[in-house]
């Protein structure tokens, strides 16, 4: 099974629960018969996709010479879309900041949320998922609450990435660990980190089965 978990968050695990999850998580995957590949949004050169992309894509149907930056994001757009291409099981760890994505998970999916790549459409204007044979895993965390009722339809990070990868890439979500609260109540936050730790490595732990049995 290839496995790649996609990193988007940059602040150290000390203070950061997302980059605390993904480093529980693959510490459960380490030494085990799985191929696991880490694409850290923040490491990778990543510019944001806009009117460069497009005069690329222009000047490459032309034979025209692309600038820096134009070479740069059309690298930064293939090496997304292989990553994902070779994966099984996508994994994204990442935070809830200001009702959504960081922008640079946001740049990684504006690279790969391609026509003829992640969907299509069909003669009549139907959309056709083209990645049904991939499964993902979300690993979120939010420091408010935000399974209540009132907040639900202000979160815009683990509902955006469902639409996105289940919605329209057709990928399987089989599992999703989200660790909340921890900021709103204080004096909770330990004991909701730490069981919400446990879920991570049992996540973890249900996908090493997987791998198993296929």
């Amino acid at each position: 099974m290839n496995i790649l978990v996609v990193k988007a968050n940059n602040r150290p695990s000390t203070e950061a629960i997302s980059s605390k999850m993904y480093e529980t998580f693959m510490a459960e995957l380490e030494g085990k018969d799985v191929n696991v590949t880490t694409y850290d949004v923040y490491q990778e050169d990543t510019p944001f996709f806009g009117q460069d992309a497009f005069n690329a894509f222009g000047k490459v149907q032309n034979g025209e010479e692309l600038t820096d930056v134009e070479s740069r994001l059309l690298a930064a757009k293939q090496k997304a879309m292989d990553a994902i291409s070779a994966a099984d099981v996508v994994v994204f760890a990442f935070p809830l900041w200001n009702l959504t994505i960081p922008a640079k998970l946001q740049t990684f999916i504006d690279y790969v949320y391609a026509a003829g790549f992640a969907f299509k459409y069909d003669s009549q204007g139907n959309l056709i998922q083209l990645m049904t044979d991939k499964k993902a895993i979300f690993l979120n965390a939010r420091g408010g609450v935000y399974s209540a009722p009132e907040a639900a339809p202000m979160e815009m990070a683990v509902n955006y990435m469902r639409n996105v990868f289940g919605g329209i890439f057709g990928m399987e979500i089989i599992d999703e660990v989200i660790i909340e609260g921890h900021n709103a109540m204080p004096d909770k936050a330990q004991e909701i980190i730490t069981a919400g730790m446990e879920e991570v490595k049992d996540s973890a732990n249900r996908l090493l089965k997987m791998a198993v049995t296929i």
